[in-house]
């Protein structure tokens, strides 16, 4: 039968899609009742079995320039002019009406911010642009609160404009070094209390997502949006602690304003639900300010139990802070066994060249070998994680050669830092020395800044080698696998008969 005339073959309709609400639930194993007959978590869930708020979603894993919906979300720079494989393609068959009213109407968009234009030769009616934020562990309640804003803009201004179907990209960015799994969180569960408040307003919301994020977003949509009372008492315990407010916005506790009937005495005849957030106080209660009236100085009397809950609610924080880091990386390694990886081993960027002369693994890694600017950096991820991850149980060494390497095989320093605070501790702790290779006067900065900012446990560990031929001092011969440019390149620039001593080598590197 032939297509009308005029119709794009690759568009892609809502209703052709499977609702949430429709997709298969796994089973789930049987759970205890308790005394009262209820099923355990039955009562306390946080986010209940909604079949109407689940018949509003989408998951799909494709190109969002190809969907038809009322509007796409385009995340970008502060510039909308971010140069990656989403934004070419949005900008290109969109046709150039969109870049140019990016630049002479809208000009900038700040982070956490959206801006709405229209979605020209795209199926799309409009494009509502949004800046992700950059992702710092120092600062990560900033980050999460930008990306929570970024969401419910979309959606607040989506609500306003009538636009019934909406297609969310992934907002957060790997490149700005946000982790995929807690961006995932923040992105799930503010649509679930959106279509809680307002779901009537949508016809649906549309999850686009590539095929590394579609496993995360399998994982993570189940608890937030149930399909069966099942699959809610399952998802109970899968529920992080921190949820937000009623919005799903990140809570700052500096910033909580508590309402309590009797500041005075906070902790008589109070119930926990006595105090709340609340930005109307009435007129005969008092407003006591997080912290305020606490103080030693305020009380005029000391506090001597402070410091003590003060260094236990830090080692509390840590401790929880490597409980989620060890998650984290877990569910990236289950991902790396579980994915196709090939593309990225045919690079040969990184790989095991037998043992140094303590017999410690050398994992030899060619910086020329890795295209930053073309390759899939997650996929890159999930090959290192795959590699490495039974070598770095014990101790090991690596070998980075930076020989002719150039700006296009260096990756972006938010990256270096985001794969760095996602490994294991043991990677750290078991990496007895990483060699550098034929290092330039970038790499020696790179590698100063990050170790001095962002590495320091590992500082004293980077060692410089100006020639292949120190290595010979640390590693039998005959286990080098060194590629040939390096030995050609290492010839034309030490010369065929330069010497250095073995003593020198090894009081370098500790050996």
């Amino acid at each position: 039968m032939d297509d009308p005339l005029g119709a794009k073959l690759d568009i892609v309709d809502t209703y052709s899609l499977t609702r949430w609400s429709d997709t298969e639930v796994p089973g789930y194993p049987a759970f205890r009742k308790t005394a009262g007959d209820q099923e355990e978590g039955e009562q306390n869930s946080r986010f209940p079995v909604r079949v109407d708020v689940n018949s509003k979603v989408i998951l799909w894993a494709g190109d969002i320039t190809d969907i038809n919906t009322t509007a796409i979300v385009h995340a970008t720079n502060e510039a909308l002019n971010d140069r990656n494989p989403i934004s070419d393609r949005i900008f290109e068959k969109a046709g150039p009406g969109l870049r140019q009213e990016c630049r002479k109407n809208i000009k900038t968009c700040r982070t956490g911010e959206v801006k709405v234009t229209k979605g020209y030769n795209l199926p799309s009616r409009y494009v509502i642009h949004t800046v992700g934020p950059r992702y710092n562990l120092k600062y990560k309640t900033a980050a999460e609160t930008a990306l929570y804003s970024c969401y419910r803009k979309v959606l607040q201004i989506s609500r306003e404009e009538n636009m019934l179907s909406v297609a969310l990209s992934v907002i957060n960015s790997v490149r700005r070094g946000y982790p995929p799994e807690e961006g995932a969180h923040i992105a799930i569960r503010t649509v679930r209390r959106f279509l809680e408040k307002y779901g009537e307003t949508f016809d649906v919301i549309v999850f686009v997502v590539s095929e590394i994020d579609e496993e995360i977003y399998k994982q993570q949509l189940p608890v937030y949006f149930p399909r069966s009372k099942e699959e809610e008492r399952w998802a109970f315990d899968k529920i992080p602690e921190d949820i937000g407010n009623e919005d799903g916005e990140p809570i700052i506790k500096e910033r909580q304003i508590r309402i309590m009937t009797n500041p005075a005495r906070p902790d008589e005849d109070e119930d926990e639900d006595d105090g709340y957030l609340l930005p109307d106080a009435h007129e005969d209660m008092e407003v006591e300010i997080s912290g305020v009236g606490k103080h030693s100085f305020a009380s005029m009397e000391e506090d001597p139990d402070k410091d003590r809950r003060d260094k236990l609610q830090t080692i509390q924080h840590q401790e929880r802070f490597f409980v989620s880091q060890q998650r984290r990386y877990e569910r990236w390694l289950k991902r790396a066994r579980q994915t196709d990886l090939t593309e990225i081993a045919a690079l040969r960027c990184l790989y095991q060249s037998g043992v140094d002369y303590l017999g410690r693994p050398v994992i030899f890694f060619v910086g020329r070998n890795f295209s930053a600017n073309t390759v899939d950096l997650d996929k890159a991820v999930l090959y290192l994680i795959q590699v490495m991850d039974t070598i770095v149980n014990r101790d090991y060494v690596v070998v980075y050669f930076h020989t002719l390497s150039t700006p296009n095989n260096h990756p972006e320093l938010a990256w270096i830092k985001q794969v760095y605070n996602l490994l294991d501790y043991k990677w750290k702790k078991n990496l007895r020395t990483f060699y550098i290779v034929h290092p330039t006067l970038w790499s020696r900065v790179l590698t100063w800044f990050f170790t001095t900012f962002t590495a320091s446990s590992i500082k004293h560990k980077i060692v410089n080698l100006g020639g292949v031929k120190q290595l010979y001092n640390l590693v039998p011969p005959e286990h080098l696998d060194i590629p040939p440019f390096v030995l050609e390149y290492d010839m034309k620039v030490n010369g065929p008969d330069y010497y250095i001593s073995a003593s020198d080598d090894r009081s370098k590197d500790g050996l």
